[in-house]
């Protein structure tokens, strides 16, 4: 699939022009002048497909909003491609929301979906493991760094009485742990959707941990802070697209699902298209916030403080913006 930092499409998009089969009837209307260009970041898992699915929507187009797109295999990549201001927007969860924030002061502008039910622990099936306890002694591929890595080591490993040494820690992209599990490189994967259902569907693994016991994971649209000081109408009409594309995946999901079932298929990935279902289903699309995020960032954050990853507790009212998409829902 995709490299770290090779943009695997690298497309700029103009608002009214090329907007593709999706777009016909959307009634594309001419690109304000005041809004400016979005370098859109997004994961390659699942997480980010509901992004990818708002690209390929033509719904940015009928709000105006032009794009440049960079993908990459794991959300905390885009995090860093954001510190470095190569990217303005990104989606990732919240472990590395805070340490985005920590190390470039990134601002989220939206909950967009809860993704706990797409991560697990898997095991090689022939090991014959039922719990994370078993990994002790054993080389676990993990994207180190990223929300579920970070989530696996600091939280579903240390419950289990497994701390860094107890295992052999294989640093690797989510992308590449299918093969390594097959060529038995590895002996379990901490992995999103959908290599964990091709891993089941090969007969490769078999599940021994849900992340969703442990965490929902909300996944965040979040912004630099230069970008939000120097377009906060761009945010506000990107954001009406979004909540229309959440319309499409509770009214549309089959048109949803051929979109980025297309996705895989044109990277090479062989894959039966229930297969798919099944793990497109896992991801809960809904641009909103939540009540309960204050306090389940403050957690994360008090997790990442005591392992020192972070040198504070963020101001989370500077951190999470709800006044975007309020102005975007009236």
């Amino acid at each position: 699939m995709t490299k770290p930092n090779k943009g695997l499409t690298r497309r700029h998009v103009m608002a009214g022009a090329g907007a593709g089969v999706l777009a016909a009837g959307l009634g594309v209307r001419k690109a304000s002048a005041a809004l400016e260009l979005v370098r859109q970041g997004y994961q390659t898992n699942m997480w980010g497909m509901p992004t990818y699915y708002l690209l390929r929507s033509g719904l940015l187009e009928k709000h105006g909003v032009k794009f440049e797109e960079f993908a990459v295999p794991s959300g905390n990549l885009t995090m860093q491609q954001m510190v470095a201001r190569q990217v303005d927007m990104g989606t990732y969860a919240g472990p590395s929301l805070a340490l985005g924030h920590d190390k470039g002061g990134l601002i989220a502008i939206a909950k967009i979906e809860y993704v706990g039910k797409t991560a697990r622990v898997m095991a090689r099936k022939d090991l014959g493991l039922t719990k994370v306890e078993q990994l002790k002694g054993l080389k676990v591929a993990n994207q180190t760094g990223s929300s579920t890595g970070n989530i696996f080591t600091d939280q579903i490993a240390t419950k289990a009485g497994l701390h860094k040494g107890d295992y052999q820690e294989i640093r690797m992209n989510v992308n590449d742990m299918v093969a390594a599990m097959a060529s038995k490189t590895v002996d379990a994967m901490v992995n999103v959707e959908p290599y964990n259902a091709i891993a089941e569907a090969d007969g490769l693994a078999n599940s021994i941990a849900d992340f969703y016991d442990f965490d929902k994971l909300p996944v965040f649209m979040a912004a630099t802070p230069d970008f939000v000081a120097k377009s906060p109408d761009t945010i506000v009409a990107y954001l009406k697209a979004w909540l229309e594309a959440e319309k499409d995946f509770k009214s549309n999901p089959a048109k949803v699902a051929n979109v980025i079932y297309s996705f895989y298929t044109s990277k090479g990935y062989k894959m039966a298209k229930d297969t798919f279902a099944k793990a497109l289903a896992r991801v809960e699309v809904g641009v909103n916030w939540p009540a309960d995020l204050k306090p389940y960032m403050q957690y994360q954050a008090e997790v990442l403080l005591k392992e020192k990853k972070i040198k504070a507790i963020p101001d989370w009212d500077k951190v999470l913006r709800t006044d975007f998409l309020k102005k975007a829902g009236a």
